[in-house]
């Protein structure tokens, strides 16, 4: 078993403060591999958290179109779409830019962002009055 130093620790509580999420890879390869954790984590952090020209929010819409288009799980897509509400947009906003996605990935793709944001928004639909076939969501 890997022991965990305070500064692995400290590591992963200043990621959750800096990204406002923590995957499970990042705890794992953080204690797994801090090595590797470190050096891929710099590339993300000079590309998506530093200032630079584009704010936080809109990087985070880039994001989700992105996880979506890739069709990544539902967990990454919605710590994107959590950061993104938490930084002032509305859930019309977020499925905006998951809807960007029909026409490069296609409407399987942009279903699996669309299941993600309803589940996290806790969206509903309008109910048919007539009898139809109802498939489970994904």
């Amino acid at each position: 078993m890997t022991e965990v130093s305070a500064e692995q620790q400290e590591y992963i509580d200043t990621m959750v403060r800096d990204r406002g999420y923590v995957l499970e890879y990042h705890k794992v390869m953080a204690k797994q591999d801090y090595t590797a954790m470190k050096a891929i984590d710099g590339m993300v952090h000079a590309t998506y958290l530093a200032p630079r020209r584009l704010d936080r929010l809109t990087k985070e819409l880039i994001f989700i179109v992105s996880l979506t288009v890739l069709r990544a799980s539902k967990g990454q897509i919605q710590s994107h779409m959590k950061v993104a509400l938490d930084l002032g947009a509305t859930p019309e906003d977020i499925l905006e830019a998951i809807e960007i996605a029909l026409p490069e990935a296609g409407i399987v793709a942009f279903q699996e962002g669309f299941a993600a944001w309803q589940d996290l928004v806790d969206a509903d639909g309008i109910e048919p009055t007539v009898e139809a076939f109802h498939a489970p969501r994904p």
